[in-house]
């Protein structure tokens, strides 16, 4: 239920600030910041998955957890495809899910909604001092139909 409302609000709140910036600004000026912080967002967005990568690279090499720079390279994919989406309020949302401060304040607060189980297997072989050979078989039997087709059945005798 809650999905459904972020949809249905997040229009109407970018309509609605489009409709106050526009009034205040005018039409030019609105576009131009769309359009700059779009640019500028991707430039951001871009350098901060490099060095995401490079931790997450990092963090895989050192045999550690990677979950954190997992969660930074989601968030700010994330926070790419918000500013790469027309409006103030989106924008509002990328930029700060870009600041490293507020993504390390977000995954401890999900961390600790998140709970995780460990679940481990167990299996035992043990191997049979019995070995079974052809003999213990019996004979192979092999079950099935067939018909004979006789291959001069297409001619004719005339």
């Amino acid at each position: 239920m809650w999905l459904f409302f972020v949809f249905v609000a997040v229009p109407i709140i970018e309509i609605a600030l489009f409709i106050q910036i526009g009034g205040w600004l005018g039409l030019l000026p609105t576009l131009l910041i769309v359009i700059i912080t779009a640019a500028l967002g991707t430039h951001l967005v871009r350098s901060q998955a490099i060095a995401t990568f490079g931790s997450l690279r990092e963090s895989l090499e050192t045999l550690q957890n990677p979950t954190e720079p997992l969660a930074e390279g989601a968030m700010i994919l994330f926070a790419g495809a918000l500013l790469l989406t027309p409006g103030f309020f989106t924008d509002a949302v990328g930029f700060l899910l870009l600041t490293p401060w507020f993504r390390g304040h977000l995954y401890n607060y999900l961390r600790s909604k998140i709970k995780v189980r460990k679940t481990q297997f167990r299996t035992e072989y043990q191997q049979s001092q019995y070995r079974y050979s052809k003999k213990d078989r019996g004979p192979i039997i092999i079950e099935g139909e067939y018909h004979e087709e006789n291959r001069n059945s297409n001619k004719r005798d005339d």
